[in-house]
């Protein structure tokens, strides 16, 4: 399965756990945050001035693996 942005944090983490530590690499602690149950990927990157595109990358990557 590909991670696309209109995911939302928990799903991803739901997923595949090892992606609480991809998010977090980018600045995006909240991983345990209500709104990660809310918000989209792109909501969360874009409330956090993170790119959107290498935060996917990072997360299919590691999806692949």
């Amino acid at each position: 399965m590909k991670i696309t942005k209109d995911l939302t944090i928990q799903q991803v983490i739901q997923m595949d756990n090892r992606a609480a530590a991809v998010f977090m690499r980018h600045g995006m602690f909240c991983v345990g945050c209500p709104a990660a149950s809310a918000e989209s990927i792109e909501q969360a990157a874009m409330g956090h001035n993170i790119d959107l595109d290498t935060l996917l990358d990072d997360l299919n990557e590691m999806i692949e693996n």
